[in-house]
């Protein structure tokens, strides 16, 4: 017998003009953490697709407790025990917790009806197991995003799963929420269940995995115990060259000119008396954490929420914004934290998406656009951002998460905004795009460009802010120099304690 419960062998898969996976291995042990890494497009997901019944490789085995596995679809996935959570979750908002638990794997009864007392009873269960303070009848979409990644793991759970793959489980959650996710982890772990951990954050990787394996472009890159593994060797082994290559230095300092003003502004859920400004050309980050109201002063800022009190104030002179087209208007761009919902239309291309707000700039007197124009802006931010593209004709939901993020910024660019507010531009992205992004970021500052960033994590605040405003509860509770700033301080005010 193998001592591995799955083994992946010589997976090939290819599509209409992309060799995805070529030749790529992949065994985890009976309760083995093992964490799948590599940059966005570097065939994760594909493989985990195929381990999943998604797609069928085109080439190579899949062993599963000693047998070939032969899946036809995600249901033979389920029933041989092999589960998946996604980053973006598979739940039905509008349904309760305990039927989105049993969704598809219903208790019934002997006469074949829906059986509530048995669903009531089992979810009860598992949200013990889990403990979790969910109850049965809760509404999903009235529930937090950790409570809702608890249902997932309970879902898994009700299908018997011996294999649970985790793709960004932590991209959503808080620093306690993260805790408790990897204690739950541990105690799947100790149960025999193993788990493919997928993440960027290599923090995460190095506390919760036992072993990492590592892709790039479609191959397999490496191997290594996670115990004998560092940051800086993950990132070199990742995309083949040093952590210290990434990132350029900032070229220029913010000058003395206030571009933007927000005085007391307040507004719903929860901000109260929110004042600040920020310079021509500086980097202002906004820490605190989930729910300190940070998204909501920039929905305040843009029109996407209305204001209750306080002004706005561009280059001195005072605003009335009261709706997001106002604030385009006014030349603030505002990049949404959820750039696949909010942010893109996937299905259109990247031309499209590119010029989605501008068309009253590349269309003529009569309102027609002029596909020159187009052409010629979408090609103008490719080039600048180095956005890996096949043609500007490339639908965008078929590229990479970093490459989408820069259309998304491309989108927001094309409005030649003097403010532009990003709220958390790295998230779900690997580390060689997120420093391409810092790179775009810091670009853009010393062009003289205002940049608000909205971080969840504080070393990117860190990296990339000449100044970091720390929200708590709906109030800016610190304005801080970042040399005169350090984590602790941060964190002190990001939870009132100041």
């Amino acid at each position: 017998m193998s001592e591995y419960l799955i083994e992946m062998k010589g997976i090939n898969k290819e599509f209409p003009g992309v060799k995805a996976l070529t030749d790529v291995d992949l065994n985890i042990k009976k309760g083995e953490i093992v964490c799948l890494l590599g940059e966005n497009g570097a065939g994760k997901s594909t493989l985990m697709k195929i381990l999943t019944g998604v797609y069928k490789q085109d080439g190579g085995c899949i062993y599963y407790d000693g047998g070939m596995l032969d899946f036809h679809s995600t249901r033979d996935a389920y029933e041989q025990g092999i589960n998946i959570i996604f980053q973006e979750f598979n739940l039905c908002p509008n349904m309760t917790a305990m039927e989105n638990v049993f969704l598809g794997n219903e208790n019934k009864t002997k006469s074949g009806l829906l059986s509530y007392k048995e669903t009531r009873s089992r979810a009860e269960e598992f949200f013990n197991r889990l403990k979790i303070d969910i109850k049965p009848d809760d509404v999903v979409e009235k529930l937090g995003v950790a409570q809702q990644q608890m249902i997932e793991i309970a879902k898994a759970l009700a299908y018997d799963t011996k294999v649970l793959i985790m793709d960004e489980p932590t991209s959503a959650l808080a620093e306690k929420e993260i805790e408790n996710l990897f204690i739950i982890m541990r105690e799947l772990k100790e149960r025999g269940i193993s788990i493919i951990f997928i993440s960027h954050k290599l923090d995460e990787v190095l506390e919760i995995t036992d072993r990492v394996v590592i892709l790039r472009d479609g191959e397999n890159a490496g191997e290594v115990q996670t115990k004998e593994a560092t940051e800086e060797t993950l990132v070199s082994v990742m995309v083949g060259r040093e952590m210290s290559e990434f990132y350029t230095a900032r070229k220029s300092k913010p000058s003395d000119e206030i571009i933007f003003e927000a005085e007391g502004l307040c507004g719903p859920p929860h901000i109260k008396d929110a004042s600040f400004k920020i310079k021509k050309g500086e980097i202002l980050g906004l820490a605190g954490l989930v729910g300190a109201g940070r998204t909501e002063l920039a929905k305040l800022i843009i029109g996407a929420e209305k204001k209750t009190a306080g002004r706005i104030i561009m280059n001195g002179q005072e605003l009335n914004i009261k709706s997001p087209k106002d604030s385009v208007a006014a030349r603030i761009a505002y990049l949404p934290e959820d750039r696949k919902n909010l942010g893109l239309v996937l299905p259109m291309t990247v031309r499209e998406n590119t010029t989605l707000s501008i068309h009253n700039k590349v269309s003529n007197m009569m309102n027609i656009i002029n596909s020159a124009k187009e052409k010629e802006v979408t090609d103008k931010y490719i080039k600048g951002m180095k956005t890996k593209v096949s043609s500007r004709e490339q639908v965008v939901e078929t590229l990479s998460g970093g490459n989408q993020q820069k259309v998304v910024i491309a989108k927001s660019l094309a409005l030649e905004p003097e403010l532009l507010i990003l709220d958390e531009p790295t998230r779900g992205i690997d580390v060689g795009a997120k420093a391409e992004v810092h790179n775009i970021i810091s670009d853009l500052a010393d062009e003289g460009m205002a940049v608000i960033v909205i971080s969840s994590e504080l070393p990117e605040v860190f990296h990339l802010a000449d100044r970091i405003l720390v929200m708590h509860e709906g109030e800016i509770t610190a304005d801080l120099m970042k040399d005169e700033a350090d984590q602790e301080m941060v964190m002190h005010a990001a939870i009132g304690a100041v």
